[in-house]
């Protein structure tokens, strides 16, 4: 038999038999498995907490929009010398709050290591929240019946903010506060909208009712499709939590159930993309009227 005919162990050949060998002894009540076998993924760094009273916002667009948000009191920025040119800051000493040149290293113990802050971080007070009172004459509003889920809140708020709505309405319990992680992923859009806090969804409602609002609750077992639901030219679109949907008290008190016509073989979305395309729907439609 010549060599060209021999079995060749590889390394990872190797690595394998090892494992398995491990395996064994452990199960025999030998040595545990070797060093070099595998182990779970060890848990990121979780950062450490804001000044009492402030909030952490990190991201280029995220802090680009607070700086230029008048209502928002910064207290403290920390950025890489990169993130500084993509903000269009050219000297730091004129800003009028502290500010400090560091590394990225620096705000990773501030963020913990798995946030995406892009070199920027700033620590600011949080907005305050406004009462229905303050809607206004908006047309098209969102209603959250307790979406706590930060990341989709914020992606909700961005949407919102791109389709012209004129506020998000939430209730003050079971609702996320404002954080780095819901305005990353608000991306910017956290400075641009208005937040209604309510004690009482149900007494919302009614009061929207009061100021003229069709209120539209998604549901995807409701009968009637979205797009043949509107009536009158202002509206709330209410949408209820993953999983959950909206609350039985809240499928009462809407003026109309409606759900997104889905063809396909997955009948529910994402409660953020679901809102993204109520919007787009609900604009068409008051853009017309």
């Amino acid at each position: 038999m010549s060599d060209d005919s021999k079995t060749t162990k590889t390394p990872r050949d190797s690595h394998y038999a090892n494992l398995r060998r491990a395996h064994r002894d452990q199960k025999a009540g030998g040595a545990a498995p070797a060093a070099n076998s595998f182990r779970p993924k060890q848990p990121l760094p979780p950062g450490q907490a804001a000044p009492e009273g402030q909030v952490r916002l990190y991201g280029i667009h995220t802090v680009r929009a607070a700086l230029d948000n008048k209502a928002r009191s910064i207290k403290r920025l920390l950025a890489t010398r990169n993130a500084l040119e993509r903000l269009g800051i050219a000297d730091i000493t004129t800003l009028p709050f502290a500010a400090e040149l560091v590394e990225p290293r620096e705000i990773d113990k501030l963020t913990g290591t798995d946030a995406v802050h892009q070199g920027v971080l700033i620590e600011a007070l949080p907005l305050k929240p406004k009462p229905l009172e303050a809607l206004g004459d908006a047309r098209l509003v969102l209603v959250l019946d307790q979406v706590t889920d930060p990341h989709n809140v914020g992606a909700i708020m961005r949407s919102a903010v791109a389709f012209g709505a004129g506020a998000l309405i939430t209730t003050q319990r079971h609702s996320p506060h404002e954080s780095g992680v819901l305005a990353k992923s608000a991306s910017g859009a956290l400075e641009h909208i208005d937040l209604i806090e309510v004690k009482n969804l149900a007494d919302a409602l009614e009061k929207l009712h009061e100021a003229g609002f069709q209120t539209i609750g998604l549901d995807s077992d409701a009968p009637q499709e979205l797009e043949g639901s509107f009536a009158g030219d202002r509206v709330a679109l209410v949408l209820g939590a993953e999983g959950k949907g909206l609350r039985q008290k809240t499928r009462e008190t809407v003026t109309t159930l409606a759900r997104l016509e889905m063809p396909g073989a997955i009948r529910s979305l994402n409660v953020s993309n679901a809102a993204a395309v109520s919007l787009y729907a609900a604009r068409k439609v008051l853009k017309g009227g």
